[in-house]
């Protein structure tokens, strides 16, 4: 039989090869979604029977018209701008916290030993595994009701996931400038400076943009637990059944959440140029 040259290519196995992991991977996920349909009770027929649509229909009925009194817009317009500053500050400081944990959560090149690499990982599993909501109901203690515990809340959890994504876009960045900065003698602090973080600053910025517009949506959320905004307005006049009030909330909501996607996907666009 004759050898197989080791400059061949070889192809990949078939989707019924017991080789194959991707066919693997997919049949699990198959299987798992299978068996997720099978253990909840999703009552479909009485969802979209007669009865549920007709109420559905008459609940949202009771949102028109919105309120639109100037005293009550001036409310919801300030609270926008504290939603706003809520979601932008967080970000900002998770993206700080974020870049200075990614740093020792990321091996910097292939020869690098990384020592703290596994406990700084650990951290931001952590920071990322507490939703927004639970960190702000723990903050409401200490720095009590309002925006501050909002956006503490908002810069914990973004640090967890912003963290994760710089270190491993770090740790994915294209050896080969780094590798000739370290062939003339240059040092790591450097190589980073002048190599990796060049590469790399554009993905960190867009991922931050990203995140920004996820804590807008965040924010609203976060004022359900007291922490300030149109979420804390929303939650109130919900609660009372002030439904055009309700309505016009949900309004602002959607127009906020619009205007911050438009200007993060045109920040996007302006750097890929």
């Amino acid at each position: 039989m004759k050898p197989r040259d080791s400059l061949t290519p070889s192809m990949p196995p078939g989707w019924f090869h017991a080789r194959c992991r991707v066919c693997w991977f997919v049949f699990g996920l198959l299987a798992l979604v299978l068996a997720s349909f099978w253990s909840l009770d999703l009552q479909w027929a009485q969802f979209f029977s007669w009865a549920a649509l007709r109420d559905m229909g008459r609940f949202l009925g009771e949102f028109f018209p919105p309120d639109t009194q100037p005293e009550f817009l001036r409310r919801v317009a300030w609270a926008a701008w504290e939603t706003l500053a809520m979601s932008a500050l967080g970000t900002a400081l998770a993206a700080g916290a974020g870049l200075l944990l990614a740093l020792p959560a990321s091996r910097w090149h292939r020869a690098d030993a990384a020592w703290a690499r596994t406990p700084a990982r650990w951290l931001l599993n952590v920071l990322r595994s507490i939703p927004e909501l639970v960190w702000a109901a723990l903050l409401l203690i200490s720095a009590g009701l309002g925006p501050f515990a909002g956006t503490l809340a908002l810069a914990l959890h973004t640090t967890g996931v912003l963290g994760r994504l710089f270190a491993e876009a770090v740790e994915n960045a294209p050896p080969g400038p780094g590798d000739a900065l370290r062939a003339q003698g240059v040092g790591g602090v450097w190589v980073f400076l002048y190599a990796t973080w060049a590469q790399v600053l554009p993905q960190l910025l867009s991922y931050t943009l990203y995140r920004w517009e996820n804590n807008i949506r965040a924010a609203a959320v976060l004022g359900v637990v007291g922490a300030g905004g149109l979420g804390q307005m929303l939650a109130f006049h919900m609660g009372l059944f002030h439904m055009g009030k309700t309505a016009t909330l949900l309004g602002a909501m959607m127009v906020l959440v619009a205007l911050v996607d438009a200007v993060s996907l045109g920040a996007r666009r302006w750097m890929t140029r």
